[in-house]
């Protein structure tokens, strides 16, 4: 595994609008939107904690959209780089934290990435892009797409939202806008220096509120997932209730976000309960 001790740090990109995923995101930035009732943000922490990635000297977080709660959910966890106006996209916010990097090899996460490990704890698929890396190639964790042929795949596979950057190519890009893809991704590809790291666990994007939901009922498994101050008096079929959720009618396959209501004459299936002016249908 490539060295942990000054020679590689961790960027998790939180700064998108995610407009794929509105309404939900009007009110909630993407990153924070809660997945088995922990936000992707705090998940993708966690996950390089698993790796002994930890704290602002090691972990940045960008920002934009909604940016002032990301800054509060993060606090000291870790590095900021609050980006003003519109997102720099993911190279843009690469390039935007080139100071802070310094010469270090950059794990980059996406925030609204959902990764379950076939094992625990969080980090071991992650690990295997560290593992013999040599420090000047790009990696990608990525698995087989179903038709290798598909626009946007790498050696057949679908990125599932994490890669392995060298300084030599991250101090090369500019805070302006631009995306990994066309300015690190392709052209390391077309050099020969790309290489794709299978995945085998379960990756979802989170990027529609289908993809969401998906997420969510794979976080609950195969029951329902209830905060332990939510109040169930109802029926609760494979769904996720967050903290302070009241559900008095029925909910099936459904994701309530904290202090959310079921009423009693309510029957839902397959919708995300924000709040009592806001249920997004997912189908």
């Amino acid at each position: 595994m490539a060295s942990l001790d000054g020679g590689l740090c961790a960027v998790v990109l939180a700064a998108g609008e995610g407009t794929r995923l509105r309404p939900l995101t009007e009110r909630l930035p993407k990153a924070l939107c809660p997945v088995g009732n922990v936000s992707l943000l705090d998940r993708a922490l966690a996950r390089l904690a698993g790796l002994g990635l930890t704290g602002p000297q090691q972990v940045a977080v960008n920002a934009c959209y909604l940016g002032d709660q990301v800054v509060e959910q993060v606090g000291t966890r870790a590095h900021l780089s609050v980006e003003q106006g519109t997102p720099l996209g993911t190279a843009g916010g690469i390039g935007n934290l080139r100071d802070w990097i310094a010469g270090r090899g950059v794990l980059v996460g996406n925030a609204d990435a959902y990764l379950a490990d076939p094992t625990s704890p969080p980090g071991p698929d992650i690990a295997a892009l560290l593992h013999d890396w040599d420090g000047e190639s790009v990696r990608l964790l990525g698995q087989p797409a179903p038709d290798p042929t598909t626009p946007g795949t790498f050696d057949g596979h679908l990125f599932t939202g994490f890669s392995l950057l060298p300084w030599r190519l991250v101090r090369e890009l500019p805070p302006t806008f631009g995306d990994l893809v066309r300015a690190v991704w392709r052209p390391a590809e077309a050099a020969g220096r790309l290489t794709v790291v299978p995945y085998p666990g379960t990756f979802y994007d989170t990027g529609t509120p289908a993809d969401y939901l998906t997420a969510n009922l794979h976080a609950a498994g195969d029951d329902s997932l209830v905060d332990p101050t939510a109040t169930v008096t109802g029926h609760c079929h494979h769904s996720v209730i967050g903290a302070g959720a009241t559900v008095r009618g029925t909910v099936t396959r459904c994701v309530l976000w904290p202090g959310a209501t079921v009423h009693t004459d309510e029957n839902l299936h397959d919708v995300i309960r924000v709040d009592e002016n806001l249920t997004v249908p997912t189908s």
